[in-house]
Order: structure tokens, then C-alpha cells, then sequence
């Protein structure tokens, strides 16, 4: 498979170089692409790629933020003129023009702010922004509320996106986690927005709320819930989180009820060691006692072994829906241990639990060995 850093390339340098060449007559292609490929090229990760790129590329410019941030946006435009694509991950690739941004115009509000509106079209803002969110809190909060009733559907993602308190793979905002209230007015005109796209970051923006704000949330998903089938997903999504933390609240809300009537048999873990690499095996029975059909989710939570011997929580969802009434359901499933990047695995006892509506029915050990 190949490696995702490698859409920093060959090719993608030459066609960069080749166009920006266009725009900036005194650019040296040989000495970029020189600089670019160094003795410590192949051991740089994805976004150290990234920054070499955007460090190069300043070197070749004339230090004057305001006057080489007009090259760079005439870029923009004459590479969608040209109608170029690379590879399917050009959009990623380019995401040194907004680490551009972020590196040399913090000092440069209301161009950097112009900049980006442009930029994010071609390749998104939304890590960029966010020390302009924490260096001008009350001016880029009105910026990216205005975002949200722009026209072009990068922009409007942008502003519910880049406000996120808890981006993945980007700097927390600490002021707008401990208190989110500047970002609801934004969250508010974009949850019917027309496009999926934007409706996801909405969705995205009130989970990350909902690690540090739950009530904020709570209340946001009953105002919101039944204005529509897409308003309806948006709230569903954005709870996912306290879901699987069984928040009741959002339990009764979404029509999981209790589980009195519901009984669970016949839990067994087929593979009581899993050796690292494999997977882990189990099942169990279902019964709705009841004379009626139950809406059910169904989750369970595996208790993965930490460095200190502890236990850590993760729940992985089963399904959702209606079981009928004084029925008995088999269910079987599988967890993979095979070794990933996101997870180190620790060898000895784990455990394994099975949730019904958000609440625990049963727990069983196994253990993991290499």
C-alpha cells in the first residue's frame, strides 16, 4: 500500500513548480526542487512534509506577507485555469498554502482572513484558522459567523469546521471548550445547510461540544430534533458520543427505553486468549420479553489493557433497531486485535461487556497474549 506522505512527489513538485513559475518570474525551480528532496526527505512524516514545503516555499518568496500572498492566491487561480490534477489528493497535498498562512500572516488579520475565504476552496482552512480563533477571538468569531452565510459551500464548512474546540490533528481552542457559546450562533444557521458536507462538520462541531458541555448539547438536540430528516441526522450524530457514555437523557429521547423486559443468555467468548494479530470471537442470545416490539441499540464495550495494567473503555455499536416482540435473537461478532498505528495493544487480561440501551448487562475476561 502506498504510504499517504507520498503524495508529496516528483510530479506534484514539477507541476507545482511548473505553474507558480508562471506567476513569480524569479522563481528557481532547480533550487526549490533541490531543497525540497534533501538528505532528511525520506524520513519526514505527512505533515512534516507539509512544513518543509511551506518553509521552502517562503525562501522563494519575497518576505513581504501582504505582496506574496497575492502571488500565491494568482496561483490559486491559474492552476484551476489550467484545470491540472495530479493525483485524486491534490486538495490534501496543497495544504501547505494555508500552513502558509498560519506560519508568516498571524500578524496579517484582515489579509490572512481574505486569504483564506479564497484559499479554503481550493484546499481547506480549517487548521489554519484556528490561531487566528485564539490570537483574535472576538473578530475571527465574527468572521466565521459571516462565513456561514457565504455562497460557496467550502466557506460555510469552514466556519462550523474551524471553530471545532477538539479538531482531530489540530490545536485545541481551550476558550471555546470551556465555554462554546460563540460557535451555537453559527451551528444554529448551518443545521439545515443544503449540503451534506456541511451538515457532517455541524454534527462534528456538537460531538467535540458535547466531550466538555454535555447539557449544551442535550438541550440543542431536543430543540433541534424533528425539524427535519436532515436536522434529524445532524442531532444523532452529534450526540454519538454521549450514546455510547449511556446518557439517558439522549437514550429516551432517540426511543431506546428500558431494558426490564429485555434479557440476555448464552454470553459466551469463543476465544478466551487471543493471540495479538487475531481476533477475538463471541456471542450471546437477545430476548424481548416483552408484548410489544423494543427499539434496542446494541452496543459492547471492550476493555482494552493499558501500559500501567489499568483498564480503558472503548464501545463498539452492534445495531440499532426494532426487535419484535417475545423474540430470541442469536447475535455472533468478531474484534480484531490485528496490530494498527491508532492503537498499541498490551498483552494480559481484558475484558468484554456487553450494552443494551446504554446500560451494561454482562462482562467476561479473556486475555491477549503476543
Amino acid at each position: 500500500m502506498e504510504l499517504f506522505k507520498n503524495i508529496y512527489n516528483q510530479e506534484f513538485y514539477n507541476r507545482f513548480t511548473e505553474v507558480i513559475s508562471e506567476v513569480i518570474p524569479t522563481f528557481n525551480p532547480k533550487q526549490f526542487l533541490a531543497e525540497i528532496f534533501d538528505d532528511a526527505w525520506e524520513n519526514r512524516e505527512l505533515k512534516q512534509r507539509m512544513r518543509h514545503t511551506t518553509e521552502t516555499l517562503h525562501r522563494q518568496l519575497s518576505d513581504n506577507y501582504e505582496e506574496d500572498i497575492v502571488k500565491i492566491l494568482s496561483f490559486i487561480e491559474l492552476w484551476n485555469e489550467k484545470g491540472i490534477q495530479v493525483s485524486p489528493n491534490d486538495g490534501l497535498a496543497f495544504i501547505f498554502l494555508p500552513d502558509y498562512v498560519e506560519q508568516y500572516g498571524l500578524d496579517h488579520y484582515q489579509t490572512s482572513m481574505n486569504a483564506m475565504e479564497i484559499i479554503t476552496v481550493f484546499t481547506s482552512c480549517e487548521f489554519s484558522v484556528r490561531p487566528f480563533i485564539i490570537k483574535y477571538p472576538k473578530e475571527s468569531m465574527a468572521q466565521m459567523l459571516a462565513w456561514s452565510s457565504h455562497e460557496n459551500l467550502h466557506v460555510r464548512r469552514l466556519a462550523s469546521e474551524g471553530s471545532r474546540p477538539r479538531l482531530p490533528w489540530a490545536m485545541a481552542i481551550p476558550r471555546l471548550k470551556k465555554d462554546p457559546t460563540p460557535i451555537l450562533p453559527i451551528l444554529e444557521k448551518l443545521k439545515n445547510d443544503p449540503s451534506e458536507y456541511v451538515r457532517r462538520s455541524v454534527a462534528n462541531n456538537l460531538n467535540d461540544i458535547a466531550k466538555d458541555n454535555p447539557k449544551v448539547v442535550i438541550q440543542i438536540a431536543k430543540q433541534w430534533k424533528g425539524i427535519s430528516k436532515e436536522t434529524d441526522w445532524v442531532v444523532k450524530h452529534a450526540c454519538r458520543t454521549l450514546l455510547k457514555q449511556g446518557n439517558l437523557e439522549l437514550m429516551e429521547l432517540f426511543g431506546f427505553g428500558k431494558v426490564d423486559k429485555i434479557k440476555l443468555s448464552k454470553f459466551k467468548i469463543s476465544t478466551p486468549t487471543v493471540k495479538t494479530g487475531e481476533y477475538l470471537e463471541f456471542s450471546f442470545d437477545l430476548t424481548n420479553t416483552n408484548k410489544v416490539t423494543s427499539k434496542i441499540r446494541l452496543e459492547y464495550g471492550l476493555y482494552y489493557q493499558k501500559a500501567n495494567g489499568s483498564l480503558s473503555k472503548k464501545v463498539f455499536k452492534i445495531s440499532e433497531k426494532d426487535y419484535s416482540a417475545q423474540t430470541t435473537t442469536s447475535i455472533t461478532r468478531r474484534q480484531s486485535f490485528k496490530i494498527i498505528t491508532t492503537r498499541k495493544f498490551y498483552v494480559g487480561k481484558h475484558q468484554l461487556s456487553i450494552i443494551i440501551n446504554g446500560k451494561e448487562l454482562d462482562k467476561s475476561d479473556f486475555e491477549l497474549t503476543k
